[in-house]
């Protein structure tokens, strides 16, 4: 079953903002790979540019890594402090 996606807004970020939902949700926990552009572009109807371009927003803000050869992968997020500011490893 294909996701609706409301079409009136960039398609690419309600991809990533799917992906970041389930990524908050455990569905896809650290170091999980998540789908790859083609599985993106299956479940979601999109083209393959749309995909990527999901992907290479969440990799920009810290959610995802890519691997060369492997995937994509949820990455570690710095545990934050009390005030929000990241915890520092010292």
């Amino acid at each position: 079953m294909t996701p609706e996606l409301d079409r009136t807004r960039p398609v690419w970020r309600q991809v990533a903002a799917a992906i970041e939902a389930r990524i908050a949700d455990g569905t896809y926990p650290v170091d999980a790979r998540v789908p790859s552009v083609v599985e993106l572009s299956a479940e979601f109807a999109i083209a393959a540019s749309t995909a990527q371009k999901a992907l290479a927003h969440l990799k920009r803000e810290g959610l995802i890594r890519a691997e060369v050869g492997l995937g994509s992968f949820v990455a570690r997020r710095p545990q934050a402090t009390e005030n929000g500011a990241p915890a520092s490893g010292a």
